[in-house]
């Protein structure tokens, strides 16, 4: 057994993206390998084979390895419900809510966690491939640390440091984070990467020889910035897909404070007959189709600030002149008569009234829901897949026209014009039957939804192909310790 960790300069250095590489690189020539991320804070989430709940980011390297992804490959997973509180997700389950003062005192137990499940993928895979969060040099948190050095410590593993040049200041970003860590933890750097490099690799030949002199470190790879990459990201929005066309339909998203499982709208990124727009905090709202209200991990937190922003105004008037809108998960909730909260599961306990556009009314209740699902759309028939991340208990009227049904059981529901409509599933986009039905009913005559899941298992082909086209694999054949006729 083989662990490498793969830690990055900043947040959004590359992490993630080199994680599903390496996974997609070694699968490829036969290695059973799994992906690893001690801690993440993150509002993107997936439900697990083991009915529990992961980074999504994790998740898709757990695609890239071939593998279903299990709670054991991201242990710890903190999702921001407040600027000082989180919720935390242990193993899968939930755990309890904390802020960041009672987290630090709960890391001891929070370590036995990250062993444990470390210990559990290692019995079931040769080579793990771990991810760090944030940077190893946020010296503020480096007492108890469990999710950079202090694993790699824990664990006795070498890391692999990733610098964004994209950002500017490369040689600044691997030196500075050396020259933070303590001498121990600077001899587990084995290797620099250089990452979303554009132009001639040529021009960096004297940076990378200056560098390797000045750090006694090599340079594994100087990985290409990937044209158009468009796969699911640990938490940010990211970049925009394809251009769309002059008649594309267009689709607006308020991006909620504590929006979650965005990822929702990669899928329509990607369509070339859809005009995607997330708006932030204080920007005009353009002219719209379709306006889908996302997921949200504080759904009453969310809904003040739609009607902080003038969305409320903006939604009705928009449904009262012909315009549809639709509601994920949070976003359903959103559109009923009101959100209950009577246990204080996402802040202070309470009541909000909802935007009534649908005749439905939910409350909060102990036991979050995770469940992966298969199923149809109501009437159209059409297939869908996804999964289902709520604590929510929805109930009235609206649900006797339910959006979708998932084997016996109806979820969602439309309102009697069909303008408006919203369920609890994640996902619905990705499947092309589901999204283009979807898309239909907004007033998109137009079959051309991508089949997501092809989608992402090319963008990892192509991922590990920068492996072996952009690295030493040879160095790092070495590292993992397979040299072997199958991994050349």
């Amino acid at each position: 057994m083989t662990t490498l960790m793969i830690q990055g300069t900043t947040s959004d250095a590359g992490k993630s993206t080199v994680v599903a590489a390496l996974c997609r690189w070694l699968r490829h020539r036969g290695v059973s390998v799994a992906p690893f991320k001690p801690q993440n804070m993150a509002l993107n989430s997936a439900v697990t084979s083991d009915g529990g709940e992961i980074g999504r980011s994790t998740a898709l390297q757990a695609q890239a390895c071939g593998i279903a992804p299990h709670s054991d490959m991201n242990p710890v997973l903190l999702k921001p419900q407040s600027d000082r509180g989180a919720q935390v997700i242990l193993r899968g389950q939930v755990y309890g809510n904390m802020d960041a003062v009672d987290y630090h005192a709960f890391k001891a137990s929070a370590r036995e966690a990250v062993h444990s499940a470390w210990q559990a993928l290692v019995a079931r895979y040769d080579v793990i491939i771990a991810e760090g969060a944030g940077s190893p040099a946020e010296i503020n948190l480096r007492e108890n640390d469990i999710a950079n050095m202090g694993f790699a410590e824990m664990v006795d593993c070498p890391v692999l440091l990733v610098g964004d040049i994209d950002r500017g200041g490369v040689f600044a970003q691997l030196v500075g984070t050396l020259e933070l860590v303590s001498a121990a933890e600077r001899e587990r750097v084995r290797g620099f990467l250089i990452n979303r490099f554009r132009g001639d690799p040529a021009l960096l030949d004297s940076g990378l020889e200056w560098l390797t002199e000045r750090t006694g470190t090599p340079v594994l790879g100087v990985l290409p910035h990937l044209q158009g990459l468009v796969l699911d990201a640990e938490d940010s929005i990211g970049r925009t897909g394809r251009e769309a066309g002059t008649d594309a339909l267009r689709v607006v998203v308020p991006a909620l404070p504590r929006m979650s499982n965005h990822n929702d709208f990669d899928p329509l990124r990607l369509h070339p007959q859809v005009d995607l727009t997330f708006v932030g905090p204080d920007q005009p709202q353009p002219p719209a189709d379709l306006i889908i209200l996302p997921g949200s991990k504080s759904t009453r937190t969310d809904l003040a600030w739609l009607r902080q922003q003038g969305w409320e105004q903006s939604i009705r008037r928009h449904v009262r002149y012909g315009g549809h809108v639709f509601g994920i998960c949070g976003g359903f909730q959103m559109l009923g008569h009101s959100v209950a909260d009577p246990e204080g599961l996402e802040g202070p306990a309470g009541t909000t009234p909802g935007l009534g556009l649908l005749d439905v009314e939910t409350r909060l209740i102990p036991g979050k829901q995770l469940r992966q699902v298969t199923g149809h759309l109501e009437p159209e028939g059409a297939a869908l897949r996804g999964y289902e991340i709520h604590n929510g208990v929805t109930e009235g009227a609206a649900l006797e026209r339910p959006l979708v049904r998932l084997g016996d059981r109806p979820d969602g529901a439309s309102s009697d014009d069909g303008q408006v409509m919203g369920c609890y599933v994640h996902g619905l986009f990705d499947h092309p039957d589901a999204a283009n039905a979807l898309l239909a009913r907004a007033g998109l005559d137009h079959q051309g939804a991508v089949d997501y899941h092809a989608h992402r298992e090319a963008e990892l082909d192509r991922l590990g192909g920068m492996v072996a086209e952009h690295m030493d694999t040879g160095r790092l054949r070495a590292m993992l310790g397979l040299m072997d006729a199958r991994v050349e």
